[in-house]
């Protein structure tokens, strides 16, 4: 074996151990994903308890509390209100409208009100339904703040943002808001039928079992392929000395030359 074919077999033992360290990721994300939907499950059949009971004195909305049920009673803060871009429910795209809601403790928690499919090319929502005046009781599923790596898209700017982001939002607003936010299921007075409400979560393995597969697939087909064409490089290698150790072949003498 030559130098060109020990580079090759070294780079497809390589590439076949990345395969399976991809899938043993994929398996590893399967376990999470189980682990939280043991979460999920969890906190959607736990009963509705007011948000600092659930989430504590810290008031930060982690994964433990994803999906809880939390009441809370205070006033909107209109003046405050923030609408989300490029957002996007069932396949429609669209705008969520949040709004901070004063607690009486002086905390405030960022309410996301509900969805406004956009019309035609429309940059921002042509109406935003007003908020219920005086005091309001709101039942909702608790959510942590969205997080988009090292964009700004958390901040809010001209009363816009991309993410509903607690702390983000505290500093842009002035507010001690709860880190996390919360979506509506009821409140009363109603809210506006105008504004859609959102699915529940997705609660499956997703397709991180089948991916696993694929990525060991890969690794064994990678392997596979490099045994069967060093076999044919054997086998050829084998042919080549058997037909340099046979030396040339005797020229025939012909009848009478030797007379």
């Amino acid at each position: 074996m030559n130098v060109r074919w020990i580079a090759t077999a070294l780079a497809v033992l390589v590439l076949a151990g990345v395969c399976v360290q991809l899938g043993r990721w994929q398996f590893h994300r399967l376990d999470e994903r189980k682990a939280r939907n043991d979460v999920t499950r969890t906190n959607l059949a736990a009963p509705p308890a007011p948000i600092d009971q659930i989430v504590g004195q810290d008031g930060v909305v982690g994964d433990q509390h994803a999906w809880r049920t939390a009441v809370v009673t205070g006033r909107y803060d209109a003046s405050k209100q923030i609408v989300l871009r490029y957002r996007n429910v069932n396949d429609r795209p669209g705008f969520e409208i949040v709004t901070p809601l004063t607690l009486p403790d002086g905390k405030a928690v960022l309410v996301d009100r509900g969805f406004l499919a956009r019309q035609g090319a429309e940059l921002a929502p042509g109406h935003i339904p007003a908020v219920p005046t005086g005091e309001v009781t709101i039942t909702g599923r608790l959510q942590r703040s969205e997080r988009g790596g090292h964009t700004s898209g958390g901040t809010p700017d001209d009363g816009t943002a991309r993410l509903i982001n607690g702390p983000d939002f505290a500093k842009a607003l002035g507010l001690p808001l709860y880190d996390g936010y919360l979506t509506i299921d009821k409140q009363e007075p109603a809210n506006d039928p105008a504004l859609g409400g959102f699915p529940g979560p997705e609660i499956d393995d997703g397709p991180h079992f089948f991916y696993g597969l694929q990525w060991f697939f890969f690794a064994l087909l990678a392997l596979g392929g490099l045994v069967y064409f060093s076999r044919q490089e054997v086998r050829g290698g084998d042919s080549s000395s058997e037909g340099e150790s046979s030396g040339p072949a005797r020229p025939e003498v012909p009848a009478g030359a030797a007379d």
